[in-house]
């Protein structure tokens, strides 16, 4: 069974960070300065577990009023292709709409693109690199 938790410990904050580290430090080669970052003390962090095993994480943050950031969305390759990217952007998108905020953008890696378009967010950029990946920035209006 998959669940979605927001961080409220310690404990479930290093479960995100572990889940991040291993797909963008060990995977993806991202430099670890880069992904953990001062971003990582006042964002809201989402973990999925399966049963109690972390399994993928985001952050979530606040950047202007009304408008939400979605970060560090991973879920380790095992996983994959079971639909948990849906759930961990459905709990963020909840989370926005709860916190009355009606946009959320994000920095999609190019590959990724298609995931965020069947899910409502639309391109607004260029590709740019972003730790030597590509990204296009993307955004989703709520209702």
């Amino acid at each position: 069974m998959f669940t979605v938790r927001i961080a409220t410990s310690d404990l479930e904050r290093e479960d995100a960070y572990s889940v991040r580290s291993k797909v963008f430090v060990e995977e993806q080669g991202v430099p670890i300065f880069l992904e953990l970052d001062d971003f990582d003390n006042t964002a809201a962090h989402f973990i999925v577990y399966s049963n109690e095993t972390p399994i993928g994480a985001g952050r979530f943050r606040e950047i202007n009023e009304g408008i939400g950031k979605v970060e560090r969305v991973c879920v380790l390759k095992e996983y994959r292709g079971k639909h948990l990217g849906n759930l961990v952007m459905h709990a963020f998108e909840e989370h926005a709409i709860s916190t009355s905020m009606n946009k959320i953008i994000l920095n999609a890696q190019s590959y990724a693109v298609p995931f965020y378009e069947k899910l409502g967010y639309v391109i607004t950029s260029p590709e740019f690199l972003d730790a030597d990946i590509p990204h296009r920035a993307m955004e989703k209006v709520l209702k």
